[in-house]
């Protein structure tokens, strides 16, 4: 499981606004520049249902499923390059008395399912937007980290 601390921003009794701060392990990723975030912003905000009843002000850990993610991983990653190897082979493998040079088909038939296969990747993209596994939800309230060298009374 993704794991972040965070604080509610906003709250009402169905939703929940959460501030993140990208963590250090955003920074040491690889794919950070690409991944849909933007390098100089440091603050996220994402909305979670509000199943602890938080407030305002509230530390609360979010998270998010691995499996789901693992799976999103592989549909933009693998998925598009296996649409293309397969568009290459067709195209290789057709009869050579149809009048088409083998190396061509296999370029454009290969291109051509890597596109049909964003295309895919787009509809699957809006069929999971709505499922509950592929959400960030809340975990836990946690008590606010006192800074140190502050002292309580």
């Amino acid at each position: 499981m993704i794991t972040e601390n965070g604080i509610v921003t906003t709250a009402d009794t169905v939703t929940a606004w959460v501030k993140t701060t990208r963590s250090g392990a955003c920074e040491h990723c690889s794919s950070k520049e690409s991944c849909g975030t933007v390098h100089e912003q440091k603050e996220h905000f994402i909305q979670v249902k509000n199943t602890l009843n938080v407030e305002s002000g509230d530390h609360v850990v979010v998270g998010l499923e691995t499996s789901p993610m693992l799976y999103l991983t592989f549909l933009l990653y693998v998925f598009p390059i296996l649409m293309m190897i397969i568009g290459a082979l067709i195209g290789d493998n057709l009869p050579a008395d149809l009048g088409i040079n083998s190396s061509i088909a296999s370029m454009v038939i290969g291109f051509s399912f890597f596109g049909l296969s964003f295309y895919f990747i787009r509809k699957k993209n809006n069929s999971l937007a709505d499922k509950e596994e592929y959400k960030p939800f809340l975990i836990r309230k946690k008590k606010p980290a006192i800074p140190q060298g502050c002292h309580l009374s």
